[in-house]
């Protein structure tokens, strides 16, 4: 069975495997916790549970926390050393918080805090997927944050709503609900009049990127609807689908999903495992920019050869994740290089017979194989 509407994530059939993303501004307000939200959301996710669902939480909220208790300006944002103790002070008290909660409901909390590289580097890519699984059929709640205290503005994921789609693929999920200050995707900003939220949403293309507006309203997250779109973008590639939701009235999880209100998007396919994680990384080492020929043969599925190559961007070594472009800037396809980009430039524009004499050894059969592409 596929999830086809909102109230499907609340089926074990459709979605043996959830994702809930909790916000910093849900979980924090002016005065501290939301102890009382956050104890009915708890009893929600203990209620899925009981029917046979697995839970994955990822939470926002230890830079608040953190912020809160050193006193910190800005909610901790003010520099990034601020952002990095705020986050380890606040850690703490954000996996005793959940801990806590659902232990009342006899469930057990497991922390894990990853970084961008644990899930954009292949192997411990697998190690955190190995993980996850172990934790869920050992009846465990993971309980997921960014890194914030170690990671640096150049390797984070920045928001955690791209943070749970990886997350999602990484272990198989079949659903990832973001809990947020919006009852969904709107056509324009939801403040202006005649806005009309969106139910259902087929594919993230041009025109819906251009109806999401800037960061968060509340001004203590880090996320927008932007981020909430390359997160839906990550997912659906997946074979996932994701759901944003409000999260600023009790039990959010019951409301969207019997209510049906907030924004589903469906998943347009299911890449296989490698292929999905390509599709789905944020970091990339560099380009290769290509003609228009070179990009047809790309979308009948065929290796990316030097010949069609116009241009090579970036620093980047063989087996590095690359984007291959077309000469407008628009992303085709993700790839991991056959060789570096001193080769590349080398071989880009020449045709196959030509490249031993170029590189001095056998060549390989292509600059980025099939097999190790997937076509955005």
């Amino acid at each position: 069975m596929k999830i086809a509407r909102l109230s499907d994530l609340a089926e074990k059939s459709a979605c043996p495997r959830l994702v809930v993303k909790v916000g910093s501004s849900l979980l924090v307000g002016k005065d501290g916790v939301r102890r009382q939200w956050l104890e009915g959301l708890v009893t929600e996710i203990a209620a899925a549970r009981a029917r046979g669902q697995e839970v994955i939480v990822v939470s926002s909220g230890a830079i608040a926390l953190g912020a809160a208790r050193l006193g910190l300006d800005k909610g901790g944002r003010g520099s990034l050393a601020d952002a990095q103790a705020a986050a380890a002070v606040g850690q703490i008290a954000l996996s005793g918080l959940w801990a806590e909660l659902l232990g009342a409901h006899g469930l057990t909390a497991a922390q894990l805090l990853l970084t961008l590289e644990d899930l954009e580097d292949r192997r411990r890519y697998l190690n955190a997927t190995a993980t996850l699984t172990r934790l869920l059929d050992a009846g465990a709640v993971p309980v997921i944050n960014e890194n914030d205290s170690v990671a640096t503005q150049e390797i984070r994921f920045g928001d955690n709503d791209r943070l749970a789609a990886r997350v999602a693929q990484a272990a198989g999920a079949s659903a990832v609900l973001l809990l947020s200050d919006v009852d969904g995707l709107f056509d324009r900003n939801p403040s202006e009049p005649g806005a009309t939220r969106l139910g259902e949403v087929r594919g993230v293309t041009a025109e819906i990127h251009a109806m999401a507006t800037g960061g968060s309203s509340s001004g203590m997250g880090s996320g927008g609807m932007t981020s909430k779109l390359q997160a839906a973008e990550i997912a659906e590639r997946a074979g996932i689908a994701l759901a944003i939701a409000s999260g600023l009235h009790d039990a959010p999880i019951a409301r969207a999903c019997q209510q049906g209100i907030g924004t589903l998007f469906l998943p347009r396919r299911k890449d296989a495992g490698r292929k999905a994680w390509l599709g789905g990384r944020l970091r990339l080492k560099g380009a290769l920019v290509i003609d228009a020929g070179a990009a047809k043969a790309l979308g009948k599925g065929s290796s990316l050869l030097a010949a069609g190559i116009v241009r090579v961007e970036g620093e980047f070594q063989r087996g590095d994740a690359v984007a291959v472009q077309d000469e407008r800037g628009t992303t085709l396809a993700h790839g991991l290089a056959e060789y570096d980009a001193l080769e590349c430039a080398r071989l880009m524009g020449r045709q196959s017979a030509e490249h031993a004499a170029i590189l001095g050894y056998a060549p390989r059969s292509a600059v980025v194989h099939r097999d190790q592409m997937v076509v955005l």
